[in-house]
C-alpha cells in the first residue's frame, strides 16, 4: 500500500522536500492571512465577474496564487491531509522538480477549467489546493489503469474509492467547485501520461 506513510519526520523532510515545503506554504500563508485579516484572500483569491472579466484574466497571477489559499480551518486542514498522506509517492516517483511543475500546473489547469466553464455564469471568488490535489488523484488513476505494475490492488482500490466519494462529496456540498476537481483529474491524468510514453513508461 503506497499512500501508507511510516516515515518519521524527519525522514519525511528529507524524502518529499516539495510536498513539505507545499505543506509549509499553504500553512503560513493561511496564519498570516488571519493576521492580515484577509488581505492575503482579497489579493490572491481567483476571482471571475461575467461582464469585465469572463475567464478571470485581468489579474492572471491569481490563477496560481489561490492555490496556496483557503477559506476556513476545515477547507485547509482537508487538503493539507490528501497532500501529506498522497502527494509522497508522486514526488518520489516523478522526482522533485518535475513534481513541482506538475503540481502547479495541475492547480492552474483546474482553475481554467473551472473558469472555462463558469465564463458568464456569474461573480465567483474560489481559493484552495483540491485543483492541484485531484492533479495527483489523475495521476494515480493513469497509473491504476494503464500502469497496473506499478501500483498494488490495495492501492488501486483506494484510488477509485477516493475518486468516487470525491465526486459525491462535490455533488452534495455546493460550496465545493466540482469543475476545478475535474479540470485538476483531467490535467493530471494527461500530464502523468504524457511524461510516462516520454520516459518509454
Amino acid at each position: 500500500m503506497i499512500f501508507l506513510r511510516y516515515e518519521s519526520f524527519r525522514e519525511y523532510l528529507r524524502f518529499y522536500p516539495v510536498t513539505s515545503a507545499i505543506l509549509a506554504a499553504i500553512l503560513l500563508v493561511f496564519l498570516a492571512d488571519l493576521v492580515l485579516d484577509g488581505r492575503l484572500f482579497a489579493a490572491g483569491a481567483f476571482i471571475q465577474h461575467p461582464l469585465f472579466d469572463r475567464y478571470g484574466l485581468a489579474e492572471p497571477w491569481r490563477y496560481l496564487t489561490s492555490i496556496f489559499l483557503h477559506a476556513g480551518w476545515d477547507h485547509l486542514l482537508f487538503n493539507a491531509f490528501a497532500i501529506l498522506v498522497f502527494a509522497p509517492p508522486l514526488e518520489r516517483l516523478i522526482g522533485p522538480v518535475r513534481y513541482t511543475a506538475f503540481y502547479l500546473l495541475a492547480g492552474i489547469l483546474a482553475n481554467a477549467f473551472s473558469a472555462a466553464v463558469h465564463a458568464g455564469a456569474g461573480t465567483r471568488i474560489a481559493v484552495g489546493a483540491s485543483g492541484a490535489v485531484y492533479g495527483i488523484f489523475g495521476a494515480y488513476l493513469y497509473i491504476a489503469l494503464y500502469r497496473k505494475r506499478a501500483m498494488d490492488e490495495s492501492s488501486r482500490r483506494t484510488v477509485y474509492w477516493i475518486l468516487l466519494l470525491g465526486l459525491l462529496y462535490s455533488l452534495i456540498f455546493r460550496r465545493i467547485d466540482i469543475w476545478a476537481h475535474v479540470g485538476g483529474c483531467l490535467a493530471g491524468f494527461l500530464m502523468l501520461g504524457m511524461l510516462a510514453r516520454r520516459r518509454g513508461g
